[in-house]
C-alpha cells in the first residue's frame, strides 16, 4: 500500500509539473530531446540569457521493440531459442532545472530497464555557462566561449555516444542496437569545453575512473584517475554541407575497475542473444563484445561526420588498449564503423540507412576474434517526439575457439522499435 502511495504521490507531482511549466519548456543550452536533437552533439554556446527565476524542465523517454531474431553455433555447447515477441519496454524520467543564469542541472533516472525492474539514477551533472555567480561579468570574454560540467555523469569520449541508445532514449539512434564494442560509461568528473566561433572545439576532463563509487582501499590506494580529451572542427560550410571531424581520448592509469566498455546498466537491444541453453540468468549485455580491459586503459576514437542535403555519413575509428589487474601485458582492440543515411521529406521526417560495424580483438585467452554486423534501418518521425523504426541485422562470430559459446556464432532477423521522447 505504500509503494503504490509513493507512486501516486510522483505521479501527480509529475502532472503538476508538466501543468506548471508545460507553457514554454525551453532551457539555454540546452540538447532537444526530439527530432531537434537529432545531429546535434555538444550543444551549441549560446551566450543570449532567458533566465527569469527557477525553472523545472520534466522529460522523458518510453520504448519498445518487437524483436524476431534467430541464433546459432557451432552446437559444441547448445545455444538457448529465441523466438518471435516484444522486449521489456523501457522509460527514462529527466529533470533539467535552470538554477541561476547561466547555471544548470540535469538528472536521468532510468525507470524501467532491461537489466533493473526497480528506478535507479543513471547520472547527473551541473552545467556552467556564465560564472555570473561570482560576480556579474566575471570572467565573461572566456565564457562566451566556455562551457564546465561536473558530476557523476556520461563521459564525452568520442562522438558515438550522442548517436547511440540511451535505455528509452532512442530517438537519436537510427538504428536499433548500439555499437558492438560499445563505449559508454559514467564516472563522476568534471569537464572544460571550449567552442569558437570559427568551429574549432576543444574539451579537457578528469574523472575517478569509477562507475561504482566507493572509498574501499585496494593495492593501497581507493583508485586512480581517468583523463579525457577531445579536440575537433564542427562548421556548417554552406547552407546545404556541415563537416564535423573529432578526435578523443580516454586514458588510466592504475584503477580498481574501469568499465568503458561494460558501463551499460541498461542492457543490450538483442534480447537473450547468443547465451547458453543452461544459462540460469540473463546475459543483459547479449550481442556486445567485451575486450575485458579493466585497467591501464589507452583508448582512442576518430569520428568524421558530414551531411549535405539529406545525405549523411559518420564514421567511428575506435584504437583501443588495456588490461585486467592480473595480466602484465596489454592488449589492443580495434573498432570500425561506418553509417550511410538519406534523410527525406519535407522536415527529413524519414530516413534509409545502413551500418557496418566490425570489431578485432585479442582475447585473454590469446586467441585473436572478430565480430562483424550489418544493419540495415529505416524511420519515420510521426511527429517531432515520436519515432517508428525498423532493422535488420546480420551478426558473426569469428576465431573463436574450439568449445567456446560463441565458435561459428551467428545471428540475425528483424527488430521493430517505438520510441517517444519529449
Amino acid at each position: 500500500m505504500k509503494a503504490i502511495l509513493k507512486k501516486s504521490i510522483v505521479l501527480v507531482l509529475i502532472l503538476i509539473s508538466f501543468s506548471f511549466y508545460g507553457q514554454n519548456r525551453n532551457l539555454d543550452n540546452f540538447k532537444p530531446q526530439d527530432q531537434d536533437g537529432v545531429g546535434v552533439f555538444e550543444v551549441r554556446k549560446d551566450s543570449v540569457s532567458t533566465f527569469e527565476g527557477v525553472k523545472v524542465r520534466v522529460g522523458g523517454a518510453s520504448t519498445l521493440q518487437f524483436q524476431a531474431l534467430d541464433n546459432e553455433n557451432s552446437g559444441v555447447i547448445p545455444l538457448g531459442e529465441v523466438g518471435s515477441n516484444f522486449n521489456l519496454a523501457t522509460a527514462n524520467l529527466d529533470l533539467d532545472v535552470a538554477l541561476y543564469d547561466g547555471v544548470r542541472m540535469h538528472l536521468r533516472t532510468y525507470l524501467s530497464s532491461r537489466h533493473h525492474p526497480e528506478p535507479y539514477v543513471k547520472g547527473g551533472y551541473f552545467q556552467i555557462d556564465k560564472l555570473n555567480f561570482i560576480s556579474e561579468g566575471f570572467l565573461e570574454d572566456f565564457m562566451k566561449h566556455a562551457t564546465i560540467k561536473i558530476g557523476h555523469m556520461e563521459n564525452n569520449y568520442g562522438d558515438a555516444h550522442f548517436r547511440r541508445s540511451d535505455n528509452a532514449q532512442t530517438i537519436f539512434n537510427l538504428f536499433v542496437g548500439n555499437l558492438i564494442m560499445d563505449s559508454f560509461t559514467t564516472e563522476v568528473g568534471a569537464e572544460l569545453y571550449y567552442q569558437c566561433d570559427s568551429g574549432f572545439l576543444g574539451m579537457v576532463g578528469l574523472s575517478n575512473g569509477k562507475l561504482n563509487q566507493n572509498v574501499k582501499v585496494s593495492n593501497g590506494t581507493t583508485g586512480g584517475a581517468a583523463f579525457l580529451a577531445k579536440l575537433g572542427y564542427d562548421k556548417q560550410i554552406t547552407d546545404d554541407f556541415r563537416f564535423r571531424l573529432t578526435g578523443s581520448l580516454y586514458n588510466t592509469g592504475y584503477a580498481q575497475s574501469v568499465y568503458l566498455y561494460t558501463a551499460d546498466r541498461a542492457g543490450s537491444r538483442y534480447y537473450n542473444i547468443m547465451q547458453s541453453a543452461t544459462a540460469t540468468s540473463d546475459n543483459f549485455r547479449s550481442g556486445r563484445f567485451d575486450p575485458g580491459f579493466k585497467n591501464k586503459i589507452t583508448a582512442v576514437m576518430i569520428n568524421p561526420f558530414l551531411k549535405y542535403g539529406g545525405l549523411e555519413v559518420f564514421g567511428t575509428v575506435e584504437l583501443t588498449s588495456g588490461r585486467t589487474l592480473a595480466e602484465s601485458d596489454k592488449r589492443k582492440a580495434t573498432q570500425y564503423a561506418g553509417e550511410l543515411i538519406y534523410r527525406f521529406g519535407n522536415t527529413e521526417n524519414f530516413y534509409l540507412g545502413t551500418r557496418y560495424n566490425t570489431v578485432s580483438a585479442e582475447l585473454v585467452s590469446g586467441d585473436d576474434v572478430d565480430v562483424n554486423r550489418f544493419q540495415l534501418g529505416a524511420g519515420w518521425f510521426m511527429t517531432k517526439n515520436i519515432l517508428m523504426k525498423a532493422e535488420y541485422v546480420a551478426q558473426k562470430y569469428k576465431g573463436y575457439p574450439t568449445g567456446d559459446l560463441l565458435e561459428d556464432g551467428k545471428f540475425n532477423g528483424l527488430m521493430l522499435e517505438a520510441a517517444i521522447s519529449f
